[in-house]
């Protein structure tokens, strides 16, 4: 009877991680823009569904301010830059 040889094995692991650095594009209320035109802004920037920018703008008055987007800063810019270029109050956090 012929046994085989046991062969151990070390092997080292190496495990990639991406990690993305992801931020919140703000709206902040303010008394000047009407909800309307805050709404309009949301669906065309931000590419929400009007529901869904019906329900972040009437966050933004009673609570001051709604985190309407998530993403890179890359990704956000350009829509920071776009609410800012219609009169309203935005930060990426």
């Amino acid at each position: 009877m012929q046994t085989k040889p046991q062969i151990d094995y070390d092997e080292d692991v190496l495990l990639l991680e991406e990690t993305i650095d992801v931020r919140d594009l703000i709206v902040y209320n303010d008394d000047v823009n009407t909800f309307e035109h805050v709404i309009k802004t949301l669906i065309d920037v931000c590419g929400h569904e009007p529901e869904q920018a019906e329900q972040c703008t009437l966050l933004i008055h009673y609570k001051g301010q709604c985190t309407v987007k998530h993403g890179t800063f890359d990704e956000l810019a350009g829509m920071c830059t776009a609410i800012h270029d219609r009169g309203i109050s935005a930060d990426i956090l």
